[in-house]
């Protein structure tokens, strides 16, 4: 009987958007319902932390701790963006917080001081980017920081816009381009030293 009414449940929320979807959940901590938001976004979250750790059995696992910190910080989400956003910006933290841990002193070694950093400030532009061939460019993001590949792949691949950028980040839309383009110089660097 209670499978029954967990799938009523579930059917009578699926037409939800997130939004409405999440203020339900927050409101009632009704883990059925937060079976819905899994089903609908438990792909997109594997399929990225898989980006990180390239090992589905440890991909599988931070997915599970993904949804499992997501369910308890639901509060926190305010609506300054759309959830898949959030949800996304919330994915590529924790996988970073991750694969970071364990290698703290090797960034530490790689990291550059204020004086270098301002010198890789070239100009470049988004097409320059996008010319980047696909295989080199993968192993160039495998070299950067893990801050600098999210910035990057949330623009670029996930299409994510500066505005949303700002809200997300919680810095403004001067920053998140400063960051951005001192993120793109670091790329090409490492994907000029990979020719």
């Amino acid at each position: 009987m209670e499978k029954i009414n967990s799938l009523k449940t579930n059917n009578t929320y699926s037409n939800f958007t997130d939004e409405e979807l999440v203020a339900e959940i927050v409101l009632t901590k009704n883990t059925g319902l937060f079976s819905v938001l899994y089903d609908r976004y438990s792909k997109t979250v594997y399929n990225k932390c898989l980006s990180f750790v390239k090992d589905d059995n440890e991909a599988q696992d931070l997915t599970q701790d993904i949804f499992l910190k997501l369910f308890i910080k639901l509060p926190t989400f305010n609506g300054k963006s759309k959830f898949f956003t959030w949800l996304y910006s919330f994915t590529y933290n924790f996988c970073v917080n991750y694969v970071t841990r364990d290698v703290h002193k090797k960034i530490e070694k790689q990291s550059i001081s204020i004086d270098e950093r301002d010198n890789l400030l070239i100009e470049i532009d988004d097409y320059s980017l996008f010319q980047l061939r696909v295989d080199n460019l993968q192993k160039a993001l495998e070299m950067i920081a893990p801050e600098d590949k999210m910035l990057l792949l949330l623009k670029y691949q996930d299409a994510i816009s500066i505005k949303e950028l700002s809200k997300v980040l919680d810095i403004g839309e001067s920053a998140v381009k400063m960051r951005l383009k001192r993120a793109k110089a670091r790329i090409i660097k490492k994907y000029n030293e990979i020719l």
